[in-house]
């Protein structure tokens, strides 16, 4: 079984994750975000602050224990199928999958401008590709499902 520590940048105060609260339209999906990255999940918690107001910068900290019975997919990189998944999520929104967590790159600022114009159908997906080649991207892990919110367990916040 793998664990992996989680973090949750928010400007929200929660102690309950709840997925009818998640955000429509996201790169995989309806879902609870996280990153392994505590920095990224702090720099999260700043941009919802400045941008919403609310109980102030906020990251949480959890771990999910990948259980065998979790349906995982995971993204190892800036590929065809990841580019896929993020243009019918965000352009259809729900949850465009069956996985209950999902793990692989987030569409950063530093890419974002590219995967907007792939999603609008402005660049094809070798284009896209091509532009995005040089970053490297910080990872998201994304729960989609109530058995994948089983297996997390919160830490505390930081």
């Amino acid at each position: 079984m793998d664990e992996l520590m989680l973090y949750h940048g928010t400007n929200v105060r929660f102690d309950q994750v709840d997925l009818f609260h998640s955000r429509d339209k996201r790169d995989f999906g309806k879902g609870f975000y996280t990153t392994t990255v505590e920095e990224q999940a702090s720099n999260w918690a700043e941009n919802m602050y400045v941008r919403y107001g609310g109980d102030g910068k906020i990251v949480m900290k959890f771990k999910l224990s990948l259980m065998p019975e979790l349906s995982v997919k995971i993204f190892c990189g800036l590929t065809k199928e990841w580019l896929l998944m993020i243009k019918d999520n965000r352009l259809l929104g729900g949850t465009r999958h069956c996985y209950d967590v999902v793990i692989g790159p987030v569409a950063d600022d530093n890419t974002m401008r590219t995967v907007a114009l792939y999603v609008a159908g402005i660049y094809n997906e070798d284009m896209a590709l091509e532009r995005l080649r040089p970053y490297q991207a910080h990872d998201q892990v994304s729960l989609h499902t109530p058995k994948a919110l089983k297996s997390l367990m919160y830490l505390g916040r930081i």
